[in-house]
């Protein structure tokens, strides 16, 4: 059977959405290899911080460093009584290239995890390609976490438990994880505890073309070839291919993480995402390589179906992401 998206039941208003997205996406891509900022905004709806609780929720963002403009929005879902919350730092996708903690799409999602999962998140505003290539992005996500280990930040709230953090993100969001992971077993933090990853859809590459690549290319939304194409090319170093170890961790040219202690990882796929053979290839690889890492997939969703919560299976989810998460919370308690 032809996988198409016009076999699943997806709302007109969904679909009508996912296309001004991908429209402006492409339109916003300029010739010479940069992107038309101003343009792209008429795309990007942005939504800002409550001081006051909606829902459940207080957000406020904080700069960790203005002369990179690298800030972070905090999600504070009220405290129930004494208890402590884990901590998630939060990366978003967009190819590297687009998005930002205050897009709407990533505000809501955010806010929504922190208040089903009765954490408390970090989104990083991470520095964007083609401005910034490799390894930019790596290096904002990993000195936030540093930030809240070495510094007292005021307002941070006091019932955050840094023993109890995980990294989370999707897409180019879900590729840092990997690489702020390998950064970090190789540094020793003062208070932070990683005890969990959880990768929605990570993009990854490499120069071959798998077959979910091929199959898929043209048929669902976000994600074709064309346009990662363009994206790993935005991204990499100039001269790289996307065999390069930030695109392929699973080929030749990838980090040996056989030494490093790893947190414990979940990786989420969709049966309609044209990356989804380059996901499962990671989860292989954490697997050979001795490291403890789940998959779960949903068969019958695409690229970013996160990002609507009017769709079942995004609340399944935040169900399994909440699942993975006991399971460590218990083990770290032990």
């Amino acid at each position: 059977m032809t996988q198409d998206l016009q076999n699943l039941d997806i709302p007109w208003k969904i679909r009508l959405s996912m296309y001004a997205l991908c429209l402006g996406f492409d339109i916003s891509r300029r010739s010479n290899g940069t992107i038309n900022r101003f343009l792209m905004n008429f795309f990007d709806f942005k939504s800002f911080p409550s001081k006051k609780p909606i829902n459940g929720v207080s957000t406020t963002d904080v700069s960790v460093d203005k002369a990179r403009n690298l800030w972070f929005r905090l999600y504070t879902p009220t405290p129930a009584g004494d208890t402590t919350m884990p901590v998630i730092f939060y990366f978003h996708g967009g190819g590297f290239c687009y998005m930002s903690p205050h897009s709407r799409p990533y505000n809501y999602f955010c806010d929504q995890l922190a208040r089903e999962l009765s954490a408390i998140i970090i989104s990083v505003n991470y520095r964007l390609a083609p401005k910034h290539r490799y390894p930019a992005q790596y290096e904002d996500c990993f000195d936030t976490i540093k930030f809240i280990d070495e510094t007292g930040v005021e307002g941070f709230p006091s019932h955050a438990n840094l023993k109890h953090c995980f990294l989370a993100g999707d897409s180019a969001g879900g590729n840092i994880v990997y690489h702020v992971m390998v950064r970090a077993r190789k540094h020793e933090f003062r208070s932070i505890k990683l005890i969990g990853a959880m990768l929605i859809q990570p993009f990854f590459g490499g120069e071959e073309r798998t077959e979910s690549e091929i199959t898929l290319d043209g048929q669902v939304p976000f994600v074709n070839i064309e346009r990662t194409d363009w994206m790993w090319k935005a991204f990499l170093p100039e001269g790289s291919d996307r065999d390069h170890p930030a695109a392929n961790v699973s080929g030749c040219n990838s980090v040996d993480i056989s030494g490093l202690e790893f947190p414990a990882s979940v990786i989420f796929v969709a049966g309609f995402d044209p990356l989804k053979d380059w996901q499962k290839r990671y989860y292989e690889g954490l697997k050979k390589y001795g490291k403890e890492a789940y998959l779960i997939e949903y068969s019958d969703t695409f690229h970013a179906f996160y990002a609507y919560p009017e769709l079942p299976v995004s609340s399944l989810l935040i169900k399994d992401m909440k699942d993975f998460m006991q399971k460590q919370l218990l083990a770290a308690n032990k």
